[in-house]
């Protein structure tokens, strides 16, 4: 009887092996926003510590909103160095030039090969959390290590108690068997005081968490907002959420202006028989690593949720 048992028992721990391995698999692949080509080699040697890493990143990088006030952007001596050197004529916002790490990464090496914290602000690149979290991702990936972007809604970017929309990086941890979840557009911000490489998970929503906590009345609907085009609260925006967060989970970073079709015509509009099909895809989605095949299911049948609106969609 014992050894029936313990057969049994080591018959259920090889099954969770093959599958986390699997899982583990899957998220080293990359997609067309964390495919580096050319690039692999380069981001492979660059650092391994997850702190020097990032911080190195985002000395290349200039948050969009820092260039929309006319007082910061005449700043000389600020976090992203001298921005009057920036021309008026370049965008604040270069997302829809490098919707990707591999037009990161080359942009950044065409206006000054030295990857180095140094960089001037001029040879900046003026990209979100989002490119943030893919180009985050891309590294860790050329590195062997399995790594997903995740979109939510972070309470340690405003404030006041409202969870603004924010792109984070998670990435496996083989040595201590975990998922680290690691913010990269926040290194160097002096008003952080946690631990920005392995982020509490209390003060981050995902995007189905923050759908779910709208639906049960746990939270406002001011209290969850997205800052990106269109501007939303609430539930639609906690649906903007949790669509980028499933198609991030399926190695699909889609760009802000995407979103499923069917929920752009609605307006985000929808009847509550819908809104219980999203309650069922929320639920799933909060544990998917165990629910990882029912989540693969959804996305090879469920169409609707992978035709996307938007932009020249």
């Amino acid at each position: 009887m014992e050894t029936s048992k313990t057969l049994n028992t080591i018959q259920v721990l090889a099954k969770i092996g093959k599958v986390q391995d699997k899982i583990i698999q899957f998220y080293k692949q990359t997609s067309p926003f964390t495919e580096l080509g050319l690039y692999r080699d380069f981001a492979k040697d660059l650092p391994d510590d997850i702190n020097e890493l990032c911080e190195l990143q985002r000395y290349q990088t200039i948050h969009p909103v820092g260039l929309l006030d006319p007082e910061t952007r005449m700043d000389t001596e600020g976090f992203w160095g001298n921005l009057s050197e920036i021309p008026l004529t370049r965008l604040n916002f270069e997302e829809d030039w490098f919707p990707n790490a591999i037009s990161m990464f080359a942009e950044l090496l065409r206006l000054n090969p030295a990857y180095t914290k140094e960089r001037t602000a001029k040879d900046k690149i003026h990209i979100t959390c989002r490119c943030q979290a893919i180009m985050l991702a891309a590294t860790l990936k050329a590195k062997g290590i399995p790594a997903r972007v995740r979109s939510g809604f972070a309470g340690y970017i405003k404030n006041n108690g409202e969870h603004a929309d924010h792109w984070i990086t998670e990435w496996f941890n083989e040595k201590e068997d975990r998922w680290i979840l690691t913010d990269a557009d926040i290194h160097g911000d002096e008003n952080i005081i946690f631990d920005p490489n392995d982020l509490p998970r209390d003060i981050y929503l995902t995007g189905e968490q923050a759908y779910l906590k709208l639906r049960r009345g746990e939270l406002d609907e001011k209290a969850i907002s997205f800052a990106s085009w269109p501007v939303t609260y609430g539930i639609p925006a906690a649906i903007r959420g949790l669509f980028y967060d499933f198609h991030c989970l399926m190695n699909q970073e889609i760009i802000f202006l995407h979103q499923p079709a069917y929920i752009i015509d609605r307006g985000f509009n929808l009847s509550e028989e819908e809104l219980k099909e999203l309650d069922e895809l929320a639920e799933l989605l909060l544990q998917p690593d165990e629910n990882f095949d029912k989540l693969q299911e959804i996305w090879e049948n469920k169409s609707k949720f992978r035709i996307l609106g938007g932009a020249l969609n």
